[in-house]
């Protein structure tokens, strides 16, 4: 008589019920992904038995087999919480070890550095003083919360509709005449220092499809900027129209004077309509202070300031596997490279087979609740079994020693 199989069974449905309460008990760890067990068969080797006739002694655990199906994405509040939409895991630096996870909730520590809940630091590539990415190896994420600087208005552009049912004006221009002048509009543009100075541009129809156009920095005296001219259709016509105009205005802030960049007025129109104004762009600002950041769905890192710009300040890159079962769990929703699970590949969100980044969510984890308590019942009606051969086999011993 042996009791190794149902004793070999006792155990295996004792490790399936330990892998589904570990299931059961991560059902809201965030990017946990759940795990199954795998059974094999168990046979004694014999040079003499027949494989017609041999037994099998039991059963083992093969493996516990990681399932690493996609979970669901649900939204927070955090920017920096981060879900991984497709494959992928995020690359982590732990004191100079690298660590893979699928937990992607995230913060700033004191040191602008952007790390987990157990401290290990996402990592990514940095940008240059431009807010270029540099795509070299990837090391820890940093962000600056330095001010953004000011940078001088260099070129502008202007779109407006001049009614072309006004009448030509024949006396001089003068700033304080209004009748010198059909009509004006005012725009920001920004020094060196990042100081605002208003360019008040003034349309005077000198002739039928004709205006001349003035300007003044900040209420300062006019200049002759250049002249517009209009085709019969109402559309400007660059043939005859000189463009950029040129602007310079001296400025006593202490910043760099002349303030001097290009106005562009292509796409201004000339039709029988109300003066309006369609378009005013410039690229100066003045400094500002960062308000917050996003992730875009690439993984790009951007800080928003509170002067309205926005700059990159680093980006995300995620590792894939070609056997991601092989990974070796370390706990703390971290996995670490083994032989099994081959060379990390390396790259940006969305490129090759890397999963999307969402920014504001985290992934669920992708235990089903459901799914679990039915195995645990399984498990369970297959413990009492092979608990019942253990006993029938007890019993039918005892019948053996009792023969007389």
């Amino acid at each position: 008589m042996s009791f190794q199989q149902g004793l070999s069974g006792l155990n295996a449905a004792a490790r399936q019920l330990d892998v589904i309460g570990n299931n059961v008990a991560n059902a809201s760890t965030v990017g946990f992904k759940t795990s199954q067990t795998i059974f094999a068969d168990v046979y004694a080797n014999s040079m003499a038995a027949s494989s017609a006739t041999s037994v099998g002694i039991g059963t083992a655990v093969a493996a516990v087999q990681a399932n690493f199906s996609q979970g669901n994405i649900t939204a927070t509040s955090n920017p920096l919480d981060i879900a991984i939409n497709g494959s992928g895991f995020y690359r982590l630096d732990n004191n100079g070890a690298i660590n893979y996870s699928r937990n992607g909730q995230f913060h700033m520590d004191k040191d602008g550095f952007v790390v987990n809940a157990q401290g290990e630091k996402l990592t990514g590539y940095g940008v240059d003083a431009a807010g270029a990415l540099i795509a070299s190896n990837p090391g820890p994420i940093q962000v600056s919360s330095a001010d953004l600087l000011p940078t001088a208005t260099s070129k502008a552009t202007v779109n407006v509709n001049l009614d072309s049912r006004e009448a030509a004006i024949t006396v001089p221009f003068s700033l304080t005449d209004p009748h010198s002048y059909n009509k004006s509009t005012s725009m920001t543009s920004y020094d060196s220092l990042g100081n605002p100075h208003t360019l008040t541009s003034y349309f005077v129809k000198s002739a039928a499809n004709t205006w001349t156009v003035w300007g003044s920095m900040d209420g300062a005296a006019a200049t002759n900027l250049g002249t517009l001219h209009f085709k019969t259709d109402g559309t400007l016509d660059t043939t005859a129209t000189t463009l950029p105009f040129n602007v310079s205005a001296a400025v006593t802030t202490g910043a760099t004077t002349p303030l001097a960049f290009t106005l562009d007025f292509t796409g201004s129109t000339q039709f029988g309509s109300a003066f309006g104004t369609t378009a005013l762009t410039q690229d100066g600002y003045t400094s500002g202070k960062i308000a917050g950041f996003s992730v875009s769905d690439d993984g790009v890192i951007q800080g928003r300031y509170s002067n309205g710009q926005s700059r990159n300040l680093a980006a995300v890159v995620l590792a894939n596997f070609a056997n991601p079962q092989g990974l070796q769990p370390l706990g703390g929703n971290a996995f670490a490279e083994s032989t099994g699970s081959g060379q990390p590949l390396v790259g940006r969100p969305g490129s090759g087979s890397l999963g999307a980044l969402s920014s504001g969510a985290v992934e669920d984890s992708n235990v089903d609740l459901t799914h679990e308590l039915v195995d645990m019942i399984t498990a369970q009606r297959i413990y009492q079994a092979n608990a019942q051969t253990i006993k029938t086999q007890d019993q039918v011993l005892s019948t053996l020693v009792n023969l007389r």
